[in-house]
């Protein structure tokens, strides 16, 4: 039986929303899986109440390469070898997220945001019908109205030793959750440390701009080769940073398809957390 593993980057605010995505989890989840909750050492305390048979909870800093050490007073870190620029906050976890997966036995590693909770079972066929490992990826619907995903698009290609694209639209590679096959990311991480001269995560820790997601995406697309691809997650996303009252809920839900079973609804968003929580339980 291939298998697979959850990971969960998280921080002390998204406590609550953390909570839901586990219990959803336990309630979907056609098997047991491994869902491994990284959450900064202060926080492991707040989180110790999630913890079962299936859920364990990592500190960043044990998920971290060692060569990055945290800033005290701010949301940042530093390469002890390379201290500027300093490593902001989402660039480490970034780095989180992919050492996390290259260091998983599984066969994938679904990547979900405390902001996700699922709402029909699921398992690893749901994103793997035919037992390989796809690739996200939406055609042609990156341009020059994404200035930010353009720009990391070329700083993969730039990682990975590739030349910049001439297209004049990108495939998006970002979505919700996000499938990895582990022994793809360590290929990756090679092949960054070929181009670059650097350990994988030095290399990323230099960039200000820069999408985990879209270095893999290029990766698999334009060197490893892809297993497939998909262009459907099955989770119905507000990403938006603006609030969803219960009724913009009740009509953000209605547009779940069939084959979804998931939500996300971005923590940025600002949603309150019992709107949210009443239009889940009616939804289901």
């Amino acid at each position: 039986m291939r298998t697979m593993e959850i990971v969960t980057p998280s921080y002390r605010p998204d406590l609550e929303l953390c909570h839901d995505l586990v219990h959803s989890i336990r309630a979907f989840a056609r098997q047991p899986v491994t869902h491994r909750l990284i959450v900064p050492s202060g926080d492991v305390d707040a989180f110790s109440s999630l913890v079962s048979d299936t859920v364990r909870v990592e500190r960043v800093r044990d998920v971290l390469p060692r060569g990055l050490i945290k800033i005290p007073g701010a949301n940042m870190w530093g390469n002890v070898r390379e201290p500027w620029p300093p490593v902001r906050g989402w660039i480490a976890q970034q780095i989180v997220k992919l050492a996390a997966t290259a260091a998983s036995d599984a066969d994938a590693v679904l990547l979900v945001d405390s902001d996700v909770v699922f709402t029909r079972p699921f398992d690893l066929s749901t994103y793997a019908p035919e037992g390989r490992v796809p690739l996200y990826r939406l055609p042609g619907a990156v341009d020059g109205r994404l200035p930010r995903h353009m720009m990391w698009d070329s700083v993969a290609r730039r990682m990975l030793g590739i030349p910049p694209s001439s297209e004049a639209t990108r495939p998006d590679y970002i979505c919700w959750p996000c499938l990895w096959r582990p022994a793809s990311v360590r290929e990756m991480f090679a092949r960054v440390e070929h181009v670059t001269g650097r350990p994988w995560w030095a290399a990323i820790a230099r960039q200000l701009h820069f999408s985990e997601m879209v270095l893999y995406g290029v990766f698999i697309d334009e060197i490893a080769g892809a297993a497939g691809h998909t262009d459907d997650m099955h989770c119905v996303n507000h990403s938006d940073e603006s609030p969803l009252g219960g009724a913009e809920l009740e009509e953000f839900l209605r547009g779940a398809a069939p084959t979804d079973v998931a939500v996300m609804v971005s923590a940025k968003s600002g949603t309150a957390l019992d709107e949210r929580r009443r239009a889940l339980r009616a939804f289901r």
